[in-house]
C-alpha cells in the first residue's frame, strides 16, 4: 500500500520573506520623462507612494535616469513637491531616450545597490517595457495594470489589486518571499496629489556602469508620428460618452453634438469601438483609457465592471439609460432613466441656450 500523500499545489510553496531581504526598505517610483516633458503619471505614483510610505514608516525616493544634458534637477524639484523625500539621479550618455537595455541595466544595479522594497512604474508604453525587463532580471514578481495599492497589516507587503478574468473579477496580489515588490499603475487610476512647491529633498547622483558599444539597439532619429490622432482623453475634464445603447453610429453622433457644446471629449465603450463608430483611442474602460474628469455623461452605457474601472474615478458620474436596472445607476451620482436618443438632443439644446444666455447678458 501507497501512504504518499499529494500537497495541494502550491502548499510547498515558500511564503516567508528570506533573512537576506528583510533589509531592503523604501518605496521607489520611475520618473518617467520624453524629449524634456515628466509623464502625469509618475506624480500621480508619487501620491501613491507616498501614501504606502507613511503606512510603512519609510522613505519615498523617486528614480531619474537621462543623458547629462537634460534637465533632471528640475524634475527632482517637481518629485520633492509631490511627495518625494530623496531623488536618485543617474546621468549617462546611453540613457539619452529610453531604450529598454540600458534603462534595464541602470535601474536594476541601483535596486541591487540601495534595495528598496516596493518599485513602482506607470503602466505606459515605456514603464511596461522596462517594468517586464526589470522583474525578470531581477527574478521577484510584478502585479501590472493596478487599481489600488495598499499595505497589508499582517505581512507588511505590497497587496496590489488588478482586474482579471476579462475584467469581471479583481484579484490581490502579494509578493511575499521576493524582494522588492514590483507594481505598473495605469494613468488617472490614482489622483493627481497636491503639489507642495516649499518641500525639499535629498539628491542622490548615483553611476552606473554602461559601455555604448555593448548595447545593441541604437537611437537614430525621432520621428513623430503627424496621423496620430490627437486624442486627450486620459487628461480631459469633461467626457461625455456613448455605449452600443445608442442603437447605431448615425445615433452616436448625438453624443458628438452634446460634447461639442461642452467642450468635452468623446469617449466610447468597447462594443463601439469593436463596431467602429469611433477610433480605439477614445475606448474607455479596462482595454482602453482609465479616466478621471470633473464630469462624465454616460449615454447608453450599461456599466459593466470592465468599463466602470475606467471611469468610476470621475468627480461627477451622470448617466442615461433607458434600463432602470442597468448597472451603471449603482455607482453613478445622477441616474436618468430614459431614452438617450431623446434626452441627448433635448440637453444639448439646453445646454447650448443656456450658454447663449450667458454670453448675451456678459455683453
Amino acid at each position: 500500500m501507497n501512504d504518499t500523500v499529494k500537497k495541494p499545489a502550491g502548499r510547498g510553496r515558500n511564503l516567508e520573506l528570506p533573512e537576506h531581504l528583510k533589509s531592503y526598505k523604501g518605496v521607489w517610483v520611475f520618473i518617467e520623462h520624453d524629449r524634456g516633458h515628466v509623464h502625469p503619471v509618475s506624480w500621480e505614483l508619487l501620491g501613491a507612494a507616498r501614501k504606502l510610505a507613511d503606512t510603512l514608516g519609510v522613505t519615498v525616493s523617486g528614480v531619474l535616469m537621462g543623458g547629462p544634458d537634460e534637465a533632471l534637477d528640475d524634475f527632482a524639484r517637481d518629485a520633492w513637491a509631490y511627495g518625494a523625500d530623496r531623488c536618485h539621479l543617474v546621468r549617462d550618455p546611453a540613457l539619452k531616450g529610453y531604450r529598454n537595455e540600458p534603462f534595464t541595466r541602470a535601474l536594476t544595479e541601483l535596486v541591487n545597490r540601495h534595495q528598496p522594497e516596493i518599485v513602482l512604474l506607470g503602466a505606459t508604453t515605456m514603464g511596461r517595457d522596462l517594468a517586464g525587463s526589470v522583474a525578470t532580471t531581477l527574478q521577484t514578481g510584478l502585479t501590472a495594470d493596478c487599481t489600488e495599492l495598499n499595505i497589508d497589516p499582517a505581512t507588511r507587503a505590497l497587496a496590489a489589486t488588478r482586474p482579471t478574468f476579462g475584467g469581471s473579477l479583481y484579484c490581490t496580489i502579494m509578493t511575499l518571499a521576493y524582494r522588492p515588490q514590483m507594481a505598473t499603475v495605469r494613468p488617472r487610476v490614482m489622483p493627481m496629489p497636491r503639489r507642495d512647491a516649499s518641500r525639499t529633498g535629498a539628491l542622490v547622483e548615483d553611476a552606473v556602469h554602461l559601455v555604448e558599444a555593448d548595447i545593441v539597439t541604437k537611437l537614430i532619429e525621432f520621428v513623430p508620428d503627424a496621423s496620430r490622432n490627437s486624442v486627450n482623453l486620459t487628461y480631459a475634464d469633461i467626457i461625455v460618452a456613448g455605449g452600443k445603447g445608442l442603437k447605431n453610429a448615425d445615433n452616436f453622433g448625438l453624443v458628438w453634438d452634446l460634447a461639442r457644446v461642452l467642450g468635452a471629449e468623446v469617449g466610447a465603450s468597447r462594443p463601439v469601438v469593436h463596431a467602429g463608430w469611433v477610433e480605439a483611442e477614445r475606448q474607455v474602460g479596462q482595454s482602453g483609457k482609465t479616466v478621471r474628469p470633473k464630469l462624465y455623461i454616460a449615454a447608453g452605457i450599461s456599466g459593466a465592471v470592465q468599463h466602470r474601472v475606467g471611469m468610476e474615478g470621475a468627480d461627477l458620474i451622470v448617466a442615461i439609460n433607458s434600463d432602470p436596472n442597468a448597472p451603471i445607476f449603482d455607482f453613478a451620482h445622477i441616474g436618468v432613466v430614459g431614452n438617450a436618443m431623446q434626452i441627448l438632443p433635448a440637453l444639448t439644446r439646453a445646454l447650448r441656450a443656456h450658454i447663449d444666455s450667458r454670453v448675451v447678458r456678459a455683453a
